[in-house]
């Protein structure tokens, strides 16, 4: 009979798995793994005691992990390996149903929306970026271009195709929430007028939490037309916390000033609330514990949630072969966080749309448990 793992055990269990990787016996084992596109890749979807988290699949540390899943049973339940030992049982969602369709035009929706995690449904609005077109200015970690390039998704997602793929993803498989992201284009709202067009689509054809991320528009009062069209909640993401690293890992958006990234976080609070507004924080990418604690806690005192996951080098990106963070690192950070999180009454549980409520690229929400 399968019993539950205790909780500082999970904790442990999914902070290795998403630093060191995981080696699959049956790669194509339940829903597609994710390779190349904006944010967080290289990934597949893994469920551990009814937590569904993204574990990376095709990284060079995953391929020499000493995790391996073994193939599943006929109830897809696969036993997870620790070298040659059994530690613990676990399964992979299924591929969803709307990837069977496609548009009017012959698109498939799964190059329009994909399935993070369990339940949440992304995109990215815009596939290119101002940023990730000129070597000199590119974040080194992002890999938005590839999954363009190898023919997995389109350019340009229409506010049209959203909806349509939106409304599907909640009819047949139960999708709880949208994440909405985008490449920067050249102007000055950086890509806060797609994120809007889009988005009042999606709420005219169906009822469900959005959030958007961008880079901060010039013009603050873009969070107020955000809120106006329907946006549940923000994204606002650093990625790097310290200038030093951003110069270095994020050239073009480190032009951004941190000063500036603060303004528009309070100014995204006052519309939104305490806790719908998040960043995204790349773990191991050369900022020190502290300073990821220090700016966390900033961050918190004004009503941010801050998203802390590992970084994973994705294969083809010039940090393919930089390190990812050690599990201890991860719990240095994540268990001083979860505190913070507890004292100023903020939780992933709260978040009405995001990564943050998602948690699936990080063990954070573990830790908030073990707080709770």
């Amino acid at each position: 009979m399968k019993t539950s793992l205790a909780v500082d055990t999970k904790q442990r269990l999914i902070t290795e798995l998403q630093s060191i990787g995981l080696r699959l016996e049956q790669p194509n084992v339940g829903a597609a793994s994710r390779r190349g596109g904006a944010g967080p890749s290289d990934h597949k979807a893994v469920t551990i005691d009814g937590v569904t988290v993204m574990v990376p699949v095709h990284t060079n540390t995953a391929w020499n992990s000493i995790f391996k899943a073994d193939i599943p049973d006929a109830n897809g339940i696969s036993k997870l390996l620790k070298g040659v030992i059994p530690i613990a049982e676990i399964s992979f969602p299924k591929a969803p149903r709307f990837y069977d369709l496609e548009t009017s035009e012959g698109i498939p929706y799964s190059h329009i929306a994909t399935l993070h995690g369990a339940d949440v449904l992304a995109t990215t609005v815009l596939q290119t970026c101002i940023r990730y077109e000129s070597k000199k200015q590119a974040c080194k970690f992002c890999s938005i271009g590839q999954s363009l390039a190898a023919g997995r998704t389109i350019p340009f997602k229409t506010p049209e195709q959203l909806a349509e793929v939106a409304s599907a993803a909640v009819r047949l498989d139960d999708v709880k929430h949208m994440i909405l992201t985008t490449g920067t284009p050249a102007t000055d709202d950086r890509g806060a007028k797609l994120l809007c067009e889009s988005v009042a689509a999606i709420k005219k054809a169906i009822d469900l939490p959005v959030q958007v991320q961008c880079e901060p528009p010039e013009d603050l009062n873009w969070f107020k037309r955000m809120r106006d069209v329907g946006v549940d909640s923000v994204g606002l993401h650093l990625e790097a916390v310290t200038q030093e690293v951003r110069e270095s890992i994020m050239p073009g958006k480190a032009k951004i000033s941190l000063a500036k990234y603060f303004e528009a976080f309070e100014e995204a609070v006052t519309v939104f609330g305490r806790g719908q507004v998040n960043t995204y924080i790349l773990a191991g990418l050369g900022d020190t514990k502290e300073s990821i604690l220090n700016i966390s806690e900033k961050l918190i005192e004004i009503g941010v949630y801050p998203f802390v996951v590992p970084f994973v080098p994705i294969t083809g990106t010039p940090l393919e072969d930089h390190p990812a963070p050690t599990p201890e690192f991860m719990k240095s950070i994540l268990e001083p966080l979860s505190g913070m999180l507890k004292k100023a009454h903020m939780s992933s549980a709260n978040i009405k749309a995001g990564c943050g409520k998602c948690g699936a690229c990080s063990s954070l929400s573990t830790y908030e448990v073990d707080h709770a």
